[in-house]
């Protein structure tokens, strides 16, 4: 849990010694995620921190470097547990499991999620002052193979992969010995598979 600095409106302070990945800061009326940090002690001078941050919005990556111990604002974001439910051609529908109200999201909220996403799957969707913000997926997921080349015995020329259709229509790279209609494990994060689900 991130100390309490102190608030100022609907913004709360915090030192940027307290980053954590995942918070989002508001910076110059910018949200930004932080991506990745590290604390820097140079030999002469004060310690800095390196972030990498992205923009929530645009989906844009800057890197960053902010002196040690300097107040930042962090948006306060709220993240709710959500079913999604259905593409209804325009926009993508979430249903919150605490209130059952339904929220709809536009592609570009929802971004790399949608390779992922099968109807009735459980997501967190970000919100800050009512405007979603992102859609977090587990780290993997479970998909079917919807359709891959049949694999060839001892054919390693390719590195040992081809490409396989998942039934959410996205193409990863899987080994050559899966076949159409198995299930895999897949890293939201990355895309990349991860290894074959026996059930």
């Amino acid at each position: 849990m991130l100390p309490l600095i102190e608030f100022e409106g609907h913004t709360r302070v915090a030192s940027t010694n307290d980053l954590k990945n995942g918070m989002v800061l508001d910076l110059d009326g910018q949200l930004w995620s932080v991506v990745w940090f590290q604390h820097h002690k140079p030999g002469k001078g004060g310690a800095i921190v390196r972030t990498k941050l992205k923009n929530v919005l645009s989906g844009k990556v800057v890197d960053k470097t902010f002196n040690a111990d300097v107040k930042v604002d962090v948006a306060t974001v709220d993240k709710r547990d959500m079913t999604y439910l259905y593409n209804d051609g325009t926009a993508y529908v979430f249903m919150d499991k605490s209130t059952y109200e339904q929220l709809q999201l536009q592609p570009e909220v929802v971004g790399e999620a949608v390779h992922f996403l099968l109807e009735n799957q459980d997501a967190i969707v970000a919100v800050h002052d009512d405007l979603p913000l992102y859609v977090e997926l587990p780290a993997s997921v479970e998909l079917t193979v919807e359709y891959t080349e049949p694999g060839l015995q001892g054919d390693r020329s390719s590195g040992g992969t081809k490409p396989a259709k998942l039934e959410t229509g996205y193409d990863i790279q899987v080994p050559l010995f899966l076949t159409t209609g198995e299930k895999v494990k897949v890293d939201t994060r990355t895309g990349d598979y991860l290894g074959r689900v026996t059930s």
